[in-house]
């Protein structure tokens, strides 16, 4: 197998024929996306001939940035995204970009993978928040990946996938807990004591959430978002699976809807979408009772307030990554307040 590569100059038109089983002659980069704990750059390649492979993909690589690479390898990012797209990927009817090549260096914690290239397709606004006709596409995939997953045995062998345990939970318990001081001092004045507060309300049952996962688990994303969706094709896109899990699959709906919607719109159009959530799942065969569905939802509202906390505080700090932060971390108070989501905890 062609080994991973470290960064955007090794992508040379030597390694991406090895990587590719095709010759390619030439190669240019240029940087796409905005994550952080990644680099992702749009490859423009010419082939030596006939060839079936695309003009142009996406590559994933080891972020630049030394806080991001460390905070990546602390929960396993590339290991867990790289994994995902040389055995998971390809069985899913979902709109999951086709990937060409999937590679992990667990010595090094490095990773390559090369996608397709989906524009125009465009990523949602994480700032701006998407409209709810986006919405409900996105919620489509979701409940398509989630339907693959239902309470899925061969899911539940995979050990990258099965990250979770009491003694994750608690580190992840005491990571974010130590790490509000910092939030809170950086971010503190711009989000306002109502938010402080609904934080300072949860973080003592942080263990008991993290730890306690009821019903059904499933194909988890963890971090399905705006800014990990693109619309415009054929069907929405979901990307970004550095977090997959298998976990409780109304997380990622908490997480989406809390996130990705400004409060006012989710407020207005939240129970229709979640419905719709609901009725796209047992279409496809799971048994999940509507009540049961709701209560999850209420409950995962947290699911962001640990992400917004743990995220902002290890990974490179930037303007946007700043705005974007304060922008989720809002929305999810707002979102589990309107949810009393502290007395399912």
């Amino acid at each position: 197998m062609t080994p991973p590569v470290p960064g955007a100059a090794d992508l040379t038109a030597s390694w991406l024929s090895d990587a590719l089983a095709a010759k390619v002659t030439e190669v240019r980069t240029e940087p796409v996306g905005t994550g952080q704990v990644s680099d992702s750059l749009r490859l423009h390649l010419t082939y030596a001939g006939a060839t079936d492979l695309p003009p142009t993909m996406v590559a994933k690589v080891p972020a630049a940035d030394a806080s991001s690479r460390s905070a990546a390898r602390a929960i396993r990012t590339y290991e867990v995204e790289a994994c995902f797209y040389a055995q998971i990927a390809g069985r899913l009817d979902a709109g999951i970009p086709t990937c060409y090549f999937s590679a992990y260096d667990a010595e090094q914690d490095e990773y390559t993978v090369l996608l397709a290239d989906l524009a125009p397709a465009l990523p949602g606004d994480q700032l701006a928040g998407v409209t709810p006709e986006d919405a409900a596409a996105a919620i489509d995939e979701m409940a398509a990946l989630h339907a693959a997953g239902w309470d899925d045995p061969e899911l539940a062998a995979l050990p990258w996938l099965n990250r979770h345990d009491a003694d994750s939970a608690a580190f992840t318990a005491a990571m974010v807990t130590g790490l509000y001081d910092g939030f809170k001092d950086r971010y503190g004045a711009d989000l306002g004591a109502d938010v402080l507060t609904l934080i300072e309300e949860f973080l003592p049952s942080i263990g008991g959430y993290l730890t306690d996962r009821e019903g059904p688990l499933t194909l988890f994303h963890g971090d399905f978002r705006a800014d990990n969706l693109l619309f415009g094709g054929p069907r929405a896109a979901v990307v970004d699976w550095q977090t997959v899990a298998y976990a409780p699959g109304p997380a990622d709906l908490a997480y989406f809807l809390g996130s990705s919607l400004p409060v006012e719109v989710r407020r207005t159009g939240e129970r229709t979408l979640v419905e719709r959530y609901h009725r796209a799942l047992t279409a496809r065969g799971v048994t999940l009772t509507w009540d049961d569905c709701w209560d999850a939802y209420r409950r995962h509202a947290f699911h962001g307030i640990v992400m917004s906390i743990g995220a902002s505080m290890i990974v490179e700090r930037t303007d946007r990554g700043d705005e974007m932060f304060r922008t989720m971390t809002t929305r999810h108070a707002h979102h589990a307040r309107d949810l009393n989501s502290l007395t399912l905890i």
